[in-house]
């Protein structure tokens, strides 16, 4: 792999033939759109899609950086419409087969937006969700950052994210640029389409000064490159100052207007005395071209803005572009998603020289721009990820809890068992949070492994007697804490989860928030699973068990959220021991090609762990270790050779379920409890008997036994339907029992009493299902 800069030809060569390769790839991006939507046979009718304006804006920026400036270590996140480009260059270098060309959101095709896991082609970001695929790179140049100083293999390497102006209206973008951490990054690169245009309109009061303003504030290098060569030549001569002044001053809309115009109407619109020196000088052709010179298409503009490209801070370039440059759309207020017609297309080809019978024919052997893809392809070439396998974790490290405690406690203490039962593994762990590491018990943790910071820095509360959480930041510390801002802790999970992926080191990332906050941090947590990142999620505290908070405060749907996220196991321990089971169990998972992620939703509700009834012999423990990790096992079995009626809960509504058991019990009704860690993996035994999913189905018999089958209660803290489909499995009568309502504030007893999963809802749950 080559990690030298690329080769520069003289400027006039380069930028001759980079103007011949951005032609190719302005064509082959808007005939991969068309051919899916026009010649591809669509029997359904339904709309096939595709973007050809948002690419054709895109397409000058991306071919002046890959075929000049872009190094194989370095990573580049493309914006999600601009997929046809992307497509179109990996074609030229000969990363995509031609028979994709034709698959455009084509099952088994080319993916609508960029897709690190289902493009065939490489795309080092999956992009598509708004604001999180332009964030990435933040959070993957910490990623690397971090490999780097715990054992190396990452390299080096710039992070590009190609941003659309209007993506800085979502509100990921500026939780991420605001990080303090971000500030010292100064490989991220983000590149921002300005092309002052939404999907349905000209946004008429996009202030690229205000935007500007912004990133200075928050210490990033701002470049801007607004005017191409050809106005820049223009504004030297005499009227040329006044014609600046006046494209400067012109709303978003006046300016879109004239790109629609003839040279004439041109001409009319433009007409002013102090204008009349140097429009008078001016051929159609000239002024034509010259209200469309953009810095965003002026490739020798663009070379010296990436050549000015400071690499000790983060840098935004703000890069003018025409929405639909060389397109019969281009500058149009609806063309965000419009076709070219036939006859558009075929000008299109014959301007670029292509025939539209051989629409996907590559430059000539031995052509100038045939040589250029050929030793870009080359300078790209990365070297293939030889994965470091993680080293063997222990499924139970012996200890068996007693007293009373929480499972959020119990996390902060199997993390520090595990770094003296499994050192090696242990080193790989990464822990973050967004400002609760000592609310959410990971104060022992971040005291033994101490916080990660690129640069060790002064604990100047070390000597304090009093201080009991140390702050210790240094390189080999473990623990990273960002600002209170979810969406960036997730983000950053994520790409510290595909560290296996992109350079062979493993980590393996456990991010803890709030449960209440889930939800919010949902969106982009899934985008990173989809993307390739493992890792583990911590929610806690969670429920209606958090009764003094109240109100929103409280998480009610998560346990469903859980059950329901593609490529993650989900877990609700109840006790102690589950909580080590079942964390080991999802790092084990995590670093591997065929791995997965985890949501555990913990509790701050102190347990008497004698309750769980572990069993003292070996081999008994080891089957309900199995059991745990596996979704459920029964924690209490009535001496009857059928129950009346089966108690199932879930995490701290375990208790009340065990206290229900007994009360029913001296009723004269025999009841079993069933403990539920895990609802997506019993939910996926289902499927699996019915021959829908191929999860293993034994922990439905073990835990559910057929020969004990009864009518059933289930009960958790949380939406009563996350548990309803387990009356399925025998067919019984059932009640379900749960959190369908905003929290309250108060004791526990009045809570859940409130909320009907107390004690005596149980019981009188059934009684009712059992007569």
């Amino acid at each position: 792999m080559s990690s030298a800069a690329p080769e520069r030809l003289p400027d006039n060569d380069t930028v001759t033939v980079l103007r011949e390769v951005q032609d190719r790839v302005l064509w082959l991006s808007a005939a991969i759109i068309d051919h899916a939507n026009r010649v591809r046979p669509n029997p359904t009718g339904l709309k096939v899609g595709g973007h050809q304006a948002s690419s054709a804006s895109m397409v000058s920026i991306m071919t002046a950086l890959w075929f000049a400036r872009l190094r194989a270590q370095d990573r580049v996140s493309v914006k999600p419409h601009a997929s046809p480009v992307l497509h179109a260059i990996n074609y030229l270098l000969g990363d995509l087969d031609e028979k994709y060309l034709t698959t455009l959101r084509e099952f088994g095709g080319l993916q609508s937006y960029p897709s690190r896991s289902k493009d065939p082609d490489q795309v080092d970001y999956s992009t598509g969700s708004v604001g999180i695929g332009a964030t990435a790179p933040i959070w993957g140049a910490l990623a690397r950052r971090y490999v780097e100083s715990h054992g190396g293999g990452a390299g080096t390497g710039r992070q590009y994210s190609l941003v659309g102006d209007a993506e800085l209206d979502e509100g990921a973008c500026w939780e991420a640029v605001l990080d303090p951490n971000v500030a010292e990054l100064g490989e991220v690169v983000w590149i921002v389409d300005l092309n002052r245009q939404s999907l349905d309109r000209v946004v008429p009061n996009i202030g690229a000064t205000r935007l500007q303003g912004m990133f200075e504030a928050a210490g990033w290098q701002v470049l801007t490159v607004k005017y191409g060569r050809l106005l820049q030549e223009l504004f030297e001569r005499p009227g040329g100052a006044a014609l600046r002044r006046r494209i400067d001053e012109m709303p978003n809309p006046e300016y879109q207007r004239l790109l629609r115009c003839t040279p004439a109407q041109l001409r009319e619109r433009l007409t002013a005395p102090e204008l009349a020196p140097l429009l008078d000088t001016l051929d159609d052709e000239t002024l034509h071209a010259a209200i469309r010179n953009l810095g965003g298409h002026d490739l020798s503009a663009l070379l010296d803005t990436f050549d000015a490209i400071d690499d000790h801070r983060p840098t935004v370039v703000f890069a003018y572009t025409v929405k639909g440059f060389g397109l019969a759309s281009e500058g149009h207020p609806q063309n965000h998603s419009s076709l070219l017609t036939a006859e558009q297309l075929g000008s299109l080809a014959e301007r670029v020289g292509i025939s539209p019978d051989n629409p996907w024919q590559k430059f000539p052997e031995g052509s100038a721009a045939a040589q250029l893809c050929a030793s870009t392809a080359a300078r790209l070439e990365r070297e293939p990820v030889e994965l470091q396998p993680v080293p063997v974790l222990p499924s139970d490290i012996g200890r068996t809890p007693s007293g009373r405690t929480t499972t959020q406690a119990a996390l902060g203490r199997a993390l520090l068992d595990l770094t003296r039962e499994a050192p090696e593994a242990a080193e790989l762990v990464v822990t973050l949070c967004p400002d609760v590491s000592s609310s959410t018990n990971l104060g022992g943790w971040v005291n033994k492994v101490g916080v990660w910071s690129p640069q060790e820095r002064v604990d100047w509360f070390a000597d304090d007697p009093e201080t009991i959480l140390h702050w210790r930041e240094r390189p080999s510390g473990q623990h990273l804490e960002l600002g209170i801002a979810e969406v960036n802790l997730v983000s950053a999970l994520g790409e510290l989860g595909t560290t296996w992926s992109r350079w062979g080191r493993p980590l393996l990332p456990i991010g803890v928030l709030y449960d209440p906050f889930v939800e919010r941090a949902l969106e982009p947590w899934s985008f990173g699973i989809y993307g390739g990142g493992q890792s583990i999620l911590v929610g806690t505290p969670s429920g209606v068990t958090l009764a003094p908070e109240g109100g929103a405060h409280q998480s009610v749907t998560t346990p469903s959220v859980g059950l329901e996220q593609p490529g993650c196991v989900t877990y609700e321990p109840a006790f102690a021991l589950d909580v080590e089971w079942t964390l080991l169990a999802s790092l084990s998972r995590l670093g591997r090609p065929d791995g997965t992620s985890a949501y555990l939703r913990l509790s701050t509700r102190p347990v008497d762990q004698s309750l769980a009834a572990v069993p003292s012999d070996p081999a008994a423990r080891e089957r309900r270790r199995r059991q745990v990790v596996a979704g459920a096992y029964p924690i209490r079995t009535a001496a009857v050779a059928r129950p009346d009626v089966t108690l199932v809960a879930m995490g701290a509504m375990v208790t009340e379920a065990l206290e229900a058991a007994d009360r029913l019990d001296a009723l004269g009704k025999h009841a079993d409890v069933v403990c539920v860690t895990s609802p997506g993996l019993l939910f996926r035994a289902g499927q699996a008997r019915a021959g829908q999913d191929t999860a293993d189905t034994w922990i439905l018999e073990s835990a559910l036994p057929s020969e004990r089958s009864a009518p059933m209660v289930t009960v958790l803290d949380g939406h009563p339907h996350t548990l309803a489909f387990l009356a399925n499995v025998h067919r019984v009568r059932a009640a379900h029992l749960g959190v369908t309502r905003f929290g309250q504030s108060g004791d526990l007893e009045s809570v859940y009493r409130h909320h009907g999963i107390d004690t005596d809802s149980i019981i009188q749950a059934a009684l009712d299902v059992a007569d």
